[in-house]
């Protein structure tokens, strides 16, 4: 009999920025990547319709939330864009099954800050204060998880192997 397979939650995840990890974050959402089609038919082509042909690749903006607390990186790597001063980061978006070992990394290339936004604050509630940060980037690729990394650079470490 198969070995059921379940589907990983999407609630145990981890953000790391230029491989180290900042905080815990609420939610990142906006892993999306998509092509744009354009038509083209030629005279000669059979039939009425037009072939769908590949155009440029677009990648929707990241959005990263997390509680306001004493750690200001999100606010001053936004501060450094809006003062001209444009800095790119890859950033990893690594989900983790229930045991938090590394299921699968998404690469976010060449991420930079577009917006800040503060939390809601009321003096009536009790929820934390959250702040969002969105970033645009050039581009997703599925990344290697951890372990796979770990084990190719022993096998391709001199040291590694024997003779």
């Amino acid at each position: 009999m198969a070995k059921r397979k379940d589907p990983f939650g999407n609630y145990n995840f981890m953000v790391e920025l230029d491989g180290l990890t900042r905080a815990g974050f609420k939610e990142a959402s906006g892993l999306e990547s998509s092509v744009d089609s354009h038509d083209y038919r030629e005279g000669t082509d059979p039939g009425n319709i037009a072939r769908k042909l590949p155009g440029q690749r677009k990648a929707s903006s990241i959005s990263l939330k997390r509680g306001l607390a004493d750690d200001r990186a999100l606010w001053d790597w936004h501060n450094k864009v809006v003062a001209g001063n444009l800095e790119r980061h890859t950033i990893s978006i690594i989900l983790r099954d229930e045991t938090g070992t590394e299921k699968m990394r998404w690469n976010v290339k060449n991420a930079w800050p577009t917006k800040w936004t503060g939390p809601n604050l009321d003096a009536g509630g009790s929820e934390a204060s959250i702040e969002t940060l969105e970033l645009v980037h050039e581009g997703i690729e599925e990344g290697t998880k951890r372990e796979e990394r770990r084990h190719r650079s022993r096998s391709s470490c001199p040291a590694a192997t024997s003779t």
